[in-house]
């Protein structure tokens, strides 16, 4: 199996960029497929989430087999919320079978956040342990040191929130990103960032890891979607010059468009690449990649 094109994209040294597709909740693609179509060769990677806010949808594994089939590099989503150790551990031996090579590991939102509230959370694994199992698989064992037939060569990933607000929560936000990279995070990807100087002030600390950064970035659509991130996303805090700023404008898309691909230019030199969370804009992000210039 070929390297991942994501790994080589940091081994580079080149300013990654990638974007991410929500699964639908249901089994037609066609809007999936269209999205992938317009993110194919503007992005070196598409990140596939899984039953993102405890939404039941289309699973990760599927989509990102869908996307590698349309030539796309996806980044698998796997989260410890639905499945034991057996069960992920057998989808992530089926993901490598299906020509999946990034796994971005975390521990998943809980069930009373989503639509089906009365759902039982799994938790039998957190993102740290799971990190642990996909480095063994890598290393051609399963959780309990049996040997595997054929092993996997993931590219493994993980999340970090720069934006904590307690100086408590921003160090357990670092000892979280050493056990991570001791599991085996080979790379990181941030919560969405709206506070350049915040984020640099984490980057200072992280750049002593020497594991690549995405910094998170989704753009605003309306004031009110500021306001309910401030209140309701943990780390997440919206400037409040940036929520004037799109409550005043005329053309609240064009607005949050520019704002986003300004902020992108700003994080540029802090890190070594962007995510972008488009939120239902999944079409405008070829957009905001032209206007920042990547």
């Amino acid at each position: 199996m070929p390297n991942s094109k994501l790994k080589q994209a940091f081994e580079s040294k080149k300013f990654v960029v990638t974007a991410e597709a929500g699964p639908l909740k249901g089994t037609d693609i066609t809007e999936l497929e269209l999205v992938a179509k317009l993110l194919k060769d503007k992005v070196d990677a598409v990140n596939v989430t899984d039953q993102q806010s405890s939404v039941m949808r289309l699973g990760s594994l599927a989509v990102s087999h869908l996307l590698v089939g349309w030539g796309i590099e996806p980044i698998y989503q796997v989260t410890c919320r639905d499945r034991n150790r057996i069960a992920l551990q057998s989808d992530l031996l089926s993901a490598a079978v299906l020509g999946i090579q990034n796994v971005l590991s975390l521990t998943g939102d809980l069930p009373s956040s989503g639509d089906h509230p009365q759902a039982k959370p799994v938790y039998d694994l957190d993102s740290v342990s799971l990190l642990s199992v996909i480095q063994g698989l890598n290393e051609g064992k399963d959780m309990m040191g049996n040997p595997l037939v054929g092993k996997t060569d993931f590219f493994a990933g993980a999340v970090v929130n720069p934006g904590a607000d307690t100086e408590a929560a921003y160090e357990l936000q670092i000892l979280k990103m050493e056990k991570k990279i001791a599991a085996g995070a080979k790379y990181f990807q941030t919560q969405a960032i709206y506070d350049p100087g915040l984020f640099e002030k984490f980057m200072k600390r992280a750049e002593q890891y020497k594991v690549p950064v995405l910094a998170g970035v989704i753009p605003l659509k309306s004031a009110g979607m500021a306001k309910f991130m401030n209140k309701n996303v943990a780390g997440v805090n919206v400037p409040q010059d940036m929520i004037d700023k799109i409550s005043q404008a005329e053309d609240k898309t064009k607005t949050g468009l520019e704002m986003c691909s300004d902020l992108i230019k700003q994080l540029k030199p802090l890190c070594q690449g962007v995510h972008i969370m488009a939120i239902g804009w999944e079409k405008k992000v070829p957009q905001i990649i032209e206007a920042a210039g990547l």
